[in-house]
């Protein structure tokens, strides 16, 4: 894995110095009570001429929350409000969604999860479980005034660190780490133009899975069972612990339009699964896996073909192929693609100091554990890792 940080090897003494510089231009940072009584009108000719202002969101208009990230390019699915309410009510975590204005005018926003475990401390994490979160705001000076009160915020609940999963880079001077990638694919409306585009050792590959009997279905909720049936297979055979398939439900019951399953079949047979989700024609793979037993038909070639033409023909522009680590396998894969890779930025805040945190299947000190939870029955892995999976961030 490789780790880079701003900072060398003293974090803690750094953080000192970097943290006194936090009372600045942001009008409430470090500051729970907001002040409510910028005129609607105030900035609205020179909105930069108005202080930031960051408060906790509690319209009980969630749209307008959303309304914000359509006109915003930065905006993902991940952002949207409902997974608020997804992460409050499956996983019990207490969530802060913040909002930044200028006077009366959005100008970013920051989705906030607290998660609290006896295995593994408490994290404040923007954003768990997903591929990736972090602000989304209309400059730099918006930013840093969302993650200075993020940072206010993990000071508050005595966080053992704050993590912000950014796609792009903070124009901050905080621990990074840069081990993961994000891979996207650009998409055509006539998917024979992307095919056109693949290597032609990789068109081989694909016909060769089709010649097996593989084809692929795509839906809904319809398909939600066999897709955690083949997801909690491949997931035990990773040594990771499966979510309960109540998760997967309410993100379907959230967003039944933004959501869509696949399920790769041979002789009627599910063998490989995928979950997407789509927000401003945009494709994000959330998961996606394959039986053990059945990876030698390599069936992931048609999977992967399949959405990619499914997408293309009903009008999206791009599909977000899900997050990998640097150098990997998963990497090279998808690269036959033609998916661009560009570096996710984990960011942190460590009041206590000490190294970046190395909560991943690469560490060693997890070995023994991934190792184990390989060999265990499918009902047990089913039974007691939803209860595990919900502090893993």
């Amino acid at each position: 894995m490789t780790v880079a940080t701003s900072i060398g090897m003293d974090v803690k003494s750094y953080q000192r110095s970097w943290f006194a510089h936090l009372h600045g231009s942001c009008g409430n940072m470090l500051s729970h009570t907001m002040d409510k009584m910028t005129s609607a009108t105030e900035g609205l000719s020179n909105p930069h001429s108005t202080p930031v202002r960051v408060e906790t969101f509690d319209d009980p208009r969630p749209d307008r929350w959303d309304a914000f990230l359509d006109e915003h390019p930065g905006g993902s699915f991940y952002h949207l409000h409902g997974w608020q309410s997804i992460n409050q009510s499956h996983f019990g975590h207490e969530t802060f969604y913040l909002i930044a204005k200028r006077g009366e005018l959005t100008q970013g926003v920051l989705p906030l999860v607290l998660l609290r475990s006896r295995l593994f401390g408490r994290i404040l994490c923007s954003l768990p479980f997903v591929n990736y979160g972090g602000a989304v705001a209309v400059d730099a000076e918006t930013e840093r005034c969302l993650i200075e009160e993020a940072i206010a915020i993990s000071q508050r609940v005595r966080a053992d660190y704050l993590e912000v999963r950014s796609p792009h880079t903070l124009a901050m001077d905080l621990p990074v780490a840069r081990h993961k990638v994000s891979m996207t694919l650009h998409l055509d409306a006539d998917p024979e133009t992307v095919w056109k585009g693949f290597a032609s050792k990789h068109r081989t590959n694909i016909r060769r899975v089709y010649k097996h009997g593989v084809v692929v279905q795509a839906g809904g909720a319809e398909l939600l069972g066999e897709f955690y049936q083949v997801i909690s297979e491949a997931w035990r055979s990773m040594g990771t612990p499966i979510y309960h398939r109540r998760y997967f439900q309410e993100i379907i019951s959230h967003y039944p339009n933004r959501t869509r399953i696949f399920v790769c079949r041979q002789e009627n047979r599910p063998i490989a699964v995928a979950f997407n989700g789509e927000f401003n024609k945009v494709v994000e793979g959330l998961w996606l896996g394959s039986r053990p037993e059945a990876r030698h038909l390599q069936a992931s070639y048609v999977l992967y073909w399949e959405m990619i033409k499914d997408a293309c023909e009903r009008g999206l522009s791009r599909f977000h192929l899900g997050r990998s680590t640097t150098e990997s396998g998963g990497e090279s894969f998808k690269r036959k693609w033609n998916a661009e890779s560009r570096p996710l930025h984990w960011y942190y805040y460590m009041p206590q100091g000490g190294h970046i945190p190395q909560l991943n299947v690469n560490n060693p000190k997890y070995r023994l554990a991934i190792s184990t939870w390989r060999r265990l029955p499918l009902w047990v892995t089913t039974l007691i890792g939803p209860w595990i999976a919900r502090s893993i961030p």
